[in-house]
């Protein structure tokens, strides 16, 4: 009796001494201010930034990464909001830099789990978003537009902006002032001295927010392996106007829909070669209509013309832009180099520009699509050192470094790229000053404190694993789904009939077994007929008594699937297909079920 209250009292001691520790370890950091990412560090896109004080958080950026070639039908890749929804009530702003989608195409998802707070975007990204909630039949955002002038103040943070110069208009850098130090988060940018449109660097901003000092500065690290600097999109514009000036024939030209500036140079080398405009691509559509709206995309509605009235205008006076410069299968240009696109297809003498780079992992996917328009009879340009047909619109290591001498962070995290691309950017930064232990590499969830000033990687991680969409579903079975399709791709599927008689507990025929992608049948037939018998053996004995389908389908599963390991070192997915005869009406059945109303004569479970 004694002892058992020792080990009582040790217990509740320990138990005590557990939780004092936990409250201790809390409120060592309960006045810190954490940052971290829920997508965007060793990968490039699915960005989201989180900067979070006592009882605020601020997000920056939502954005979604596009599916690679072995993420089987997924269309997205999106962050695990469940940290967010968890702390939706201490989300305050929703701050979004550009209007790209690696940084604005997670808002429908996140509007589905959440109720968003206020948008805080720059003029283009703003329409951008109405438009995507719009075609999501959801209008009830409060979505407000910022330019470098705004200056936002919450509870605990006072943010400010400055321009920089990216692919697209009203690109903005976040200032943060915290309690505990003052966070820089670039967005995305590079450093073009002749830049396409009225936006330009804010260096001097940037210098006095530098002179004053920066706590902790998130830099784009996307071109972190690219040595020098960045080629000007003013040198693209004038390789754009000298195809335009030597091609004779029809011209199709494929960019990102996005890049706005890019856009319109081709139309404004369309309308100085007098050549009329077609445009196919919805995404292509709605942003050359919103530009227009905006102000950024001009051209005279007498050059553009519908597709009907494609055959109404000689080739050399034709020019079409359109979608799928990245090999995208659905894309317009896709759809083209197929033969299967509505209103035009390649004939002899018809000249393709990709205005743009294969984003990493889209490279075969491009290619084919080179190769199908070349065998179809077209002559395609390609982005090169010759030719210059584009310019990344991030920074690339000189630009980096300008960034670092001008903010000259006391700490610095490498954002927004791959591993290596990350890896690459701190060597950067060890460069220009910064001490190696000052620098963080991070991965998504990991969790920088600032605390008076000084800054360290804690302990703590937050959840942030990848969800795949499959069309619009966010609710992560299609992470099951995929892991499905990976096991068919792999290892196929093996199917097992088998009918039963559930008033006597009999099987009526033995199992037999189909596959799809598994073994030829043909040299594997003494294989599967092993099956059949090994998996008619376990049936035996499970309705040798009393019993219900669940174990039935189990015990199909767990004899057969060993087996064939055994026997080919594959794991197919192994579906049983149980069918049932009885008379209707017959008295409760010995082989149980969860429903308990009369079937036909023959059913399947």
């Amino acid at each position: 009796m004694v002892n058992e209250t020792m080990k009582d009292s040790f217990r509740t001691t320990t138990r005590k001494s557990n939780n004092e520790a936990v409250k201790t370890a809390r409120s060592e950091y309960s006045h810190d201010t954490l940052v971290y990412a829920l997508g965007g560090l060793g990968e490039v896109g699915k960005n989201m930034y989180c900067i979070e004080h006592e009882d605020e958080i601020i997000v920056i950026d939502a954005g979604v990464r596009f599916a690679e070639e072995e993420l089987l039908g997924i269309d997205y890749v999106i962050p695990d909001y469940t940290y967010l929804v968890q702390n939706k009530h201490r989300v305050k702003a929703l701050i979004i830099t550009h209007g790209h989608e690696d940084h604005i195409g997670g808002i429908p998802f996140l509007s589905q789990v959440m109720p968003l707070p206020p948008i805080y975007a720059p003029r283009l990204a703003a329409a951008l978003i109405r438009k995507k909630m719009e075609e999501k039949r959801t209008r009830d955002l409060d979505i407000i537009e910022i330019t470098a002038e705004s200056k936002l103040n919450t509870k605990h943070f006072v943010i400010s902006f400055f321009n920089e110069v990216h692919s697209v208009p009203d690109c903005l850098g976040i200032i943060v002032n915290t309690p505990n130090g003052r966070v820089v988060a670039t967005g995305d940018f590079k450093f073009d001295l002749t830049p396409v449109g009225n936006n330009s660097s804010d260096f001097q901003k940037m210098a006095d927010v530098g002179y004053f000092g920066v706590t902790l500065l998130m830099s784009d690290s996307t071109n972190a392996t690219v040595e020098g600097f960045t080629i000007s999109e003013k040198k693209v514009s004038r390789s754009i106007m000298d195809i335009f000036k030597k091609t004779h024939g029809r011209l199709i030209v494929s960019t990102f829909a996005s890049n706005v500036h890019r856009v319109q140079q081709i139309l404004e080398a369309a309308v100085a070669n007098d050549r009329k405009v077609v445009i196919f691509g919805r995404s292509m559509e709605n942003v050359i209509t919103i530009g227009q709206k905006l102000g950024y995309i001009k051209i005279p509605s007498s050059n553009l013309v519908s597709p009907e009235e494609l055959s109404r205008v000689p080739a050399h006076k034709l020019c079409i832009i359109c979608t799928g410069s990245q090999g995208e299968e659905l894309a317009a240009l896709s759809r083209i180099a197929n033969g299967t696109h509505r209103y035009i297809k390649i004939i002899p003498n018809d000249t393709v520009v990709f205005s743009s780079s294969p984003i990493p992992g889209n490279a075969v996917s491009v290619n084919n699509v080179v190769n199908k328009l070349t065998r179809a009879g077209a002559n395609v340009l390609i982005n090169s050192p010759l030719n210059s047909l584009h310019t990344s619109g991030h920074a690339s290591q000189e630009e980096q470094k300008l960034m670092l001498q001008l903010f000259k962070p006391k700490y610095f995290m490498p954002v927004h790229g791959e591993y290596k691309m990350l890896k690459v950017h701190k060597e950067t930064a060890i460069e220009t000053g910064i001490p190696a232990e000052n620098v963080f590499i991070c991965a998504n969830g990991d969790v920088v404190h600032l605390r008076k000033g000084n800054a360290f990687v804690g302990a703590r991680r937050i959840q942030a694993d990848d969800i795949y969409v499959d069309g619009n579903d966010i609710s992560g079975l299609s992470t099951a789904v995929l892991r499905d399709r990976k096991i068919l791709a792999d290892n196929g599927l093996v199917s097992v009939i088998v009918a039963i008689d559930s008033r006597t507990n009999k099987i009526l025929t033995k199992p037999t077994i189909l596959t799809r992608g598994f073994v030829y049948i043909k040299e594997n037939a003494s294989l599967l007929k092993e099956g059949e018998m090994i998996v008619y053996d376990a049936l035996k004995k499970t309705m040798s008594h009393k019993t219900t389908f669940g174990e039935i389908k189990n015990s199909i599963r767990n004899s057969l699937g060993p087996f064939l390991y055994q026997k080919t070192k594959r794991n197919p997915i192994v579906i049983p297909v149980v069918l049932n005869q009885r008379l209707q009406n017959e008295q409760p059945l010995l082989l149980t079920n969860k429903s308990s109303k009369p079937r036909s004569k023959k059913t399947q479970d």
